[in-house]
């Protein structure tokens, strides 16, 4: 089965200190966007892109996208308020099959992992990517340590995230009606009761938010071009 994908990809750069839309900066001279797009149009299994932006960035990612060769289906689709609301006018431009959402700034995902997940929601409904999280974390208020979790059952999600079109659109639509806001798109699945198989992910599928994150991505980069060669 294959699958169309949804880019949220309207966001600005407030936490980068930028003041375009992060996705169109560069690193290693490609535009973040173009990094990740590239994935999917390697991909045989992706059907097409459906890409959340302003609308007056579209001739820019346009030119983009004729520069950079990528030739998968594209809609675009002007973005909302919150993340949230831009996944729901995606949702409006996929007719049936499963759809996966992605952050457009986790230019790192490899077909491996997509190929896995696309597999597990085929089966499941729903599928996420994760890992385990390494840190210690603790639960805070005023300052002072409340509690210390307990680590071994805790997981980092990532995107992409897969599911049947009409389980997604069926949790959008409830969320929707109830006023629901919620923290990524498999947390509207979990409402419907709906559970969500969990896929290993890989600690380089980061979301670059800051400029330290440039820093590592361009680390990445070089590290995947030197095992290339």
């Amino acid at each position: 089965m294959g699958y169309n994908v949804i880019l949220p990809a309207a966001g600005r750069g407030k936490r980068m200190g930028a003041e375009v839309n992060k996705l169109l900066l560069e690193v290693e001279g490609m535009p973040i966007l173009i990094h990740t797009l590239l994935v999917f149009e390697k991909d045989s299994q992706c059907d097409g892109l459906i890409l959340v932006i302003n609308p007056d960035e579209q001739k820019e990612i346009e030119g983009l996208l004729k520069t950079y060769k990528v030739t998968k289906p594209v809609i675009f689709v002007a973005g909302g308020a919150e993340r949230q609301l831009s996944v729901m006018n995606g949702l409006a431009a996929v007719d049936s099959g499963l759809v996966l959402v992605h952050d457009a700034a986790r230019p790192f995902i490899t077909l491996e992992q997509i190929t896995t997940l696309v597999k597990t929601a085929e089966q499941e409904g729903a599928a996420v990517l994760a890992v385990p999280v390494k840190d210690t974390v603790k639960r805070v208020a005023d300052g002072q340590v409340v509690e210390t979790i307990e680590r071994s059952s805790l997981w980092a999600i990532q995107t992409p995230q897969a599911f049947r079109i009409s389980l997604l659109r069926k949790a959008h639509e409830k969320a929707e009606k109830e006023g629901f806001l919620g923290t990524d798109d498999a947390s509207l699945v979990e409402r419907l009761g709906h559970r969500v198989s969990v896929v290993f992910g890989d600690y380089n599928n980061i979301k670059l938010t800051t400029k330290e994150d440039l820093i590592f991505a361009e680390a990445i980069i070089k590290q995947k071009k030197a095992s290339a060669e």
